[in-house]
């Protein structure tokens, strides 16, 4: 199937998911992280969870990585340009939802994202070569590829990752590691 089907099918089936479900399938996903190697990671930039689209809760994988000293980076959405800003995350920091439902920081740090060494990726769904489906608008294939050549790439999804996604283009970048329960 091709990207377009895939987010619809996928978006409708996070939808269904209930609480309880998701909350077995959010520590089956902590579990996987907690087993990463972070080696070398001072800084990981994660995404905070839309609330309204069932996006896995990542303010215990947060909570988690400070506990290890390393920084997190959180991002601010440009629509106009389909665009990210990213800034440090610390725990005094300002919150605010914008228009579309997505946590922002408020006056925060700028952060560079060629110094970003880990990064967390929101998907739909994801393929058996770690290709994934967002929500079409492309951010943070514009965001990947402007990071340094090492980062860590890492997605996080409910559901198991299809064969193949169809339609894939010169800008769809591959992640290293796609996590799953």
């Amino acid at each position: 199937m091709d990207k377009k089907e895939l987010r619809k099918i996928y978006k409708q089936k996070r939808k269904e998911l209930t609480e309880s479900e998701i909350e077995q399938l959010q520590n089956k996903i902590y579990n996987q992280v907690s087993d990463l190697d972070f080696t070398g990671v001072s800084n990981a930039h994660i995404f905070l969870p839309i609330e309204k689209q069932k996006e896995i809760n990542t303010y215990p994988i947060i909570e988690f990585l400070r506990k290890r000293q390393i920084s997190i980076i959180i991002s601010k959405s440009n629509f106009k340009d389909n665009s990210l800003k990213h800034y440090i995350f610390a725990p005094s920091t300002t919150l605010e939802i914008n228009e579309y439902g997505i946590p922002e920081p408020v006056g925060a740090e700028d952060f560079d994202v060629t110094k970003i060494d880990l990064v967390f990726v929101p998907l739909l769904i994801s393929d058996k070569k770690n290709y994934r489906v967002g929500y079409g608008k492309g951010f943070y294939d514009r965001f990947l590829s402007n990071c340094k050549a090492d980062v860590i790439t890492v997605g996080l999804n409910f559901f198991s990752p299809v064969d193949t996604i169809e339609g894939l283009d010169k800008y769809d970048i591959p992640l290293q590691k796609v996590i799953y329960p």
